[in-house]
């Protein structure tokens, strides 16, 4: 089976859309969603609506942080995480809330785990964005899953793979887009799978994967979108210009 990892949508219908026509042509058997499907974009509720549809067809979906800031919005803004949560949580309805509000933080199935952040405390959104980090994640997923071989998730917005051979440490490999990588069950896999709707690596394409369950192979993809139409619509509903012009500049 052919699964779709996708994550940090951000509201970004545009991107959404384009990544899911991607791998449908990828021959995609499944959609799995590793959470922040709101925040920051101009689209929280069709992105939302979208998602729940393809729940229809089996799809996986996890709760990221931005998700919960929806849910609860700060009443004092302190960072520019938290800055478009009001304005989130008022464009959605009761029906989307409560949704949201009933996924899970991770999602696991036979050797493979699924997260929005890493597997040691999810709910308290740690970044995988090293060696050290992305061990600590690999560690507690053996430890609460044991026989788990792959730990994928997505929060910090790059694309990367760590790989645990015979020893203890993690090596770190950077991919490169539509090049598949043999991912054998033998090692111990952690890969970040990119930010569908906010890219931050001065790409403004879109970002995702598509893990190969039956040859045990991991394919990461940038996918180009209208990214200026997102941006027309951030600045449309009157939310921070910066958002804007991240989409445009992808960082």
């Amino acid at each position: 089976m052919k699964l779709a990892l996708l994550s940090d949508i951000h509201g970004n219908l545009q991107a959404l859309e384009a990544c899911l026509a991607h791998a449908r042509s990828q021959q995609v058997q499944r959609f799995a969603f590793l959470g922040d499907l709101v925040g920051y974009g101009a689209d929280p509720g069709a992105v939302v609506d979208r998602i729940m549809l393809l729940t229809e067809e089996g799809a996986i979906v996890l709760r990221g942080n931005h998700d919960e800031l929806a849910l609860a919005p700060p009443t004092e803004v302190k960072t520019v995480g938290e800055s478009t949560a009001l304005w989130t949580h008022q464009a959605l309805s009761h029906a989307q809330r409560g949704w949201l509000a009933s996924l899970p933080y991770t999602f696991q199935q036979d050797n493979l785990l699924l997260v929005h952040a890493t597997a040691n405390e999810p709910e308290k959104w740690r970044y995988a964005y090293d060696e050290r980090a992305a061990a600590a994640s690999l560690d507690a997923a053996s430890t609460q899953y044991p026989g788990t071989c792959y730990v994928f998730g997505g929060h910090v917005h790059e694309q990367s793979l760590y790989y645990r051979g015979l020893g203890a440490a993690l090596m770190k490999f950077v991919p490169q887009a539509g090049i598949g990588i043999p991912v054998p069950k033998r090692r111990q896999w952690l890969g970040t799978v990119g930010s569908v709707g906010q890219p931050r690596d001065g790409s403004p394409k879109a970002m995702y994967a598509v893990f190969d369950m039956a040859q045990a192979r991991l394919t990461f993809h940038r996918v180009t979108y209208d990214h200026h139409g997102a941006a027309a619509a951030i600045r449309k509903a009157g939310l921070p210009e910066f958002f804007a012009e991240r989409l445009e500049k992808g960082r």
